[in-house]
């Protein structure tokens, strides 16, 4: 509990989805009324009149933008004009409207992606526009990427307050475990919990292992992403991350150990690796919000490989 959050009225878009569901449930810790999470049944947040309706009928003091349409690399490839238009429109009307109405406070969260494809290792805020995202996931990127560029423009002729966060890869119970538009480790999850509950001797892996990538568990971004509502109020971008680099071979190795699979390991180098490096400079979240990841890797991966059994029944 702290003194911050009663009493405030917060949307939370995308407030039912994997880190949506985390971020409702730590401000109801905090002591925040139930936040408002338009569903997009009722609220299709691409279109300019349905957000004016959400924003109506919420009242917000804070609205945090989680709602994106986003997938691993299959999704991105199969799909660059529909990531780039949808994200960008929910994003750049939402900030619009609520700037319209008033709302105190808006945090967009971007991603990973927006960072240039050779960016020094670890990214540093300040390198973010030194280079042309990895082409793959390009689109998406830039489109939340543009939210920052709204952001700052607003608070400059505006004073508006919105904030800006570059998550990298989240993971944990809840992901989606869709082999069509997962992210890798949910897919590595299925691919090894169910190819040693049919005692398949061999699973086969997208690219060479060779890229790294780092991941922050679900509960911990909820975390970071709360601590900046309620304690940074800056124009510049701020990293979350657990400042850990994995390769995608040590990874599929430490997943196959943790879920007993024994068989072979077969890549299949004509499927792309992505970005080559991936890992973020966390000191700015450390200096200006007070985060750090606190869930340790493989103890990550052992609740979403139990939550995925689970589920399966």
């Amino acid at each position: 509990m702290t003194g911050f959050w009663p009493g405030k009225r917060v949307v939370v878009t995308g407030g039912a989805g994997f880190l949506g569901a985390c971020v409702v449930h730590a401000l109801v810790e905090r002591g925040c009324p139930p936040p408002f999470v338009p569903r997009s049944r009722e609220y299709d947040l691409r279109r300019e009149a349905d957000i004016v309706r959400m924003l109506e009928a919420a009242g917000p003091d804070i609205v945090i933008h989680l709602a994106a349409v986003v997938g691993g690399i299959g999704a991105n490839r199969e799909n660059p004009g529909r990531f780039f238009y949808d994200n960008l429109m929910m994003g750049a009307q939402l900030i619009e409207q609520a700037r319209l109405r008033g709302v105190a406070k808006l945090v967009a969260v971007g991603t990973v992606c927006s960072y240039p494809k050779f960016a020094p290792v670890p990214f540093r805020e300040d390198d973010l526009w030194n280079g042309y995202p990895e082409e793959t996931n390009a689109p998406y990127g830039l489109a939340k990427k543009m939210l920052l560029v709204q952001s700052q423009a607003y608070r400059q002729q505006y004073g508006f307050n919105s904030i800006f966060l570059l998550p990298v890869n989240l993971y944990g119970p809840g992901d989606n475990f869709d082999p069509k538009t997962s992210h890798v480790i949910p897919a590595l999850i299925k691919k090894c919990v169910d190819a040693s509950e049919a005692g398949l001797d061999e699973i086969v892996v997208w690219g060479t292992g060779s890229a790294t990538r780092e991941f922050l568990y679900v509960e911990d971004a909820a975390e970071a992403i709360v601590l900046a509502a309620e304690r940074y109020d800056g124009a510049e971008p701020v990293n979350l991350g657990a400042g850990h680099e994995i390769s995608i071979r040590e990874l599929v190795q430490l997943i196959a150990k943790l879920t007993s699979f024994e068989g072979r390991i077969v890549w299949d180098a004509s499927k792309p690796d992505g970005q080559p490096r991936r890992m973020l400079d966390t000191s700015r979240a450390a200096t200006s919000f007070g985060f750090l990841a606190k869930t340790p890797f493989e103890e990550g991966l052992r609740r979403t490989i139990d939550a995925y059994r689970e589920a399966k029944g």
